[in-house]
């Protein structure tokens, strides 16, 4: 993401990692086996660990993935021994965080996803984050290369869910950009048209709720944002979501999203949480406090059951332990950072 206005993100795989995605994919829909009794134990014992299981579905209804990055991370520590390092990770490894779907296998990865949280009688949470021109050649470039392009990894998306539960967070920063003077004018109405069929193609579906991403509380005003969100489609969404992959905190997170949510008809809206324990870092180079900043903790669990009517849930939409780019001394977006993780955890309650 563009650095000037703190921000984040990752990029989705590709390659190599997104056929080991697949593979996951295909082993969680195989050995998926868990339903409301909450136990999910696929995948989660390599190691000799104990099993990452299921949250209680009353007030964490989204599904937790037992073969995730920090439940592999969790496996090895066991293994060598570090148990207390272990359990460090395991605050991560069981609480459920967004899947990003890759560019390659849209379909395949979505389906994965959705049959497998069905299974565990869960809700999918899914990240789109492929629009073209993506993070204004920052950390995490790349995208579709066009809208044609761009439509069709989405219908892939589309029929990957088909009428499975999921849950939306759509194209972080996309909306931003086109604000903060990052998307060049010749590139913006393409984006708007995009983003607009996006979530009228995601609404068609019987079981998926959209959240169109929509800044966070340290970039700027609220009446900055909610006319280009409109155009965006936020009216035919559920609602948006603030502070995808930020550390500002819960509270200031719930008042901008109240003040934009009154610009936008009323909206809901949802926060990512995942890493806002202890705030936003206020040190180093201004510009790129977003990236791997040190001293920070988890934050709130995923949850339904929030501080205010208007807020769905809490989120860990960015997956704690992966890194925002290569600054600070982390490996490049997306990737398992295990050193990261562990801070993270330890300095959360």
């Amino acid at each position: 993401m563009h650095g000037r206005r703190g921000a984040r993100a990752r990029v989705p795989a590709a390659g190599a990692r997104a056929s080991a995605a697949l593979l996951t994919v295909a082993l969680l829909v195989t050995g998926c086996s868990s339903g409301d009794g909450g136990e999910d134990r696929s995948g989660s014992d390599r190691g000799g660990g104990a099993a990452i299981t299921q949250q209680p579905k009353e007030a964490d209804p989204f599904w937790v993935n037992p073969d995730s990055r920090a439940a592999r991370q969790v496996a090895a520590y066991v293994k060598a021994g570090r148990t207390a390092d272990a359990e460090q990770i395991r605050k991560i490894a069981q609480q459920p965080t967004g899947e990003w779907i890759g560019s390659e296998n849209p379909e395949q990865e979505a389906r994965g996803f959705t049959e497998a949280a069905g299974k565990a009688g869960r809700t999918a949470l899914l990240v789109l984050y492929n629009i073209p021109h993506r993070d204004c050649g920052q950390y995490s470039q790349g995208g579709a290369a066009d809208g044609d392009a761009y439509r069709a990894w989405l219908d892939g998306v589309a029929r990957g869910i088909g009428d499975r539960a999921a849950t939306v967070i759509l194209e972080p920063d996309a909306v931003l950009h086109l604000v903060d003077g990052c998307t060049p004018a010749e590139l913006q109405e393409e984006r708007y048209d995009l983003l607009e069929g996006a979530v009228a193609r995601l609404k068609s579906l019987k079981d998926t709720r959209v959240y169109v991403d929509a800044g966070n509380a340290g970039w700027g005003r609220p009446d900055q944002i909610f006319q280009p969100l409109r155009r965006a489609g936020v009216d035919r969404a559920d609602g948006f979501a603030v502070n995808v992959s930020n550390f500002y905190s819960t509270e200031d997170s719930l008042a901008y999203g109240k003040e934009l949510s009154a610009k936008v008809g009323g909206k809901h809206f949802v926060i990512d949480t995942s890493r806002n324990g202890n705030g936003p870092y206020t040190g180093g180079d201004p510009d790129e406090r977003w990236c791997n900043p040190p001293g920070r903790a988890l934050g709130e669990t995923p949850t339904t059951t929030t501080a205010d009517p208007l807020v769905d849930a809490y989120l860990w939409v960015k997956r704690p332990g992966e890194s925002d780019g290569t600054c600070k001394g982390g490996p490049k977006a997306g990737d398992w950072w295990p050193r990261y993780a562990l801070d993270l955890a330890t300095a959360s309650q």
